[in-house]
């Protein structure tokens, strides 16, 4: 199982990056880190930096099938920047149209909103998402983890940090690990 992490140069939140990463490590997969930018991507600790963590390739250098799997960790900015990054939002679209998973936790709902591929599908996130997700024609709901399949690929979403033993443990699931 070969999974990308899609984020930002910086504004992800550390540990809805770190968690993940480890899960698929631990159901003996392969996580590769993918940003618009190469070098290295700072991650938070909410509003305080954090560590850094080298970026293995870009996103303009990337290929939706040579992944089996999409993560999408939160922060506020980390998606907020990726919405505006073309390649980015392309390559979101492309592992749905694709048809393979896709999971996102807190804030990072946000990409899959421009990559306009929520229309028709129920999600959770972060609940100052709530608005923005239901006018890109989806259902919100408050729970701890979602998985929706009611399109092309399923979409597995959580809330916030205190949800990543489920989201983990879901996501490596319907991943197929």
């Amino acid at each position: 199982m070969k999974v990308a992490f899609l984020m930002a140069p910086e504004g992800v939140e550390q540990i809805e990056l770190t968690e993940p990463w480890q899960a698929v490590i631990d159901a003996g997969g392969t996580p590769k880190l993918i940003s618009t930018r190469s070098g290295k991507i700072q991650a938070f600790h909410h509003l305080d930096k954090g560590d850094t963590f080298p970026v293995d390739q870009t996103v303009a250098d990337s290929d939706v099938e040579d992944f089996d799997g999409l993560v999408l960790p939160g922060g506020v900015a980390n998606p907020d920047f990726l919405r505006m990054d073309p390649k980015a939002v392309a390559f979101v679209k492309g592992f749905v149209e694709a048809g393979k998973p896709v999971a996102a936790i807190c804030h990072a709902p946000w990409t899959l909103v421009e990559a306009d591929v929520l229309r028709g599908r129920t999600v959770t996130s972060w609940p100052s998402l709530r608005t923005d997700i239901r006018n890109a024609g989806a259902t919100w709901v408050d729970e701890e983890v979602n998985v929706c399949d009611a399109g092309p690929a399923k979409l597995i979403t959580s809330r916030k940090p205190d949800d990543l033993k489920a989201f983990c443990t879901t996501f490596i699931q319907e991943f197929g690990a």
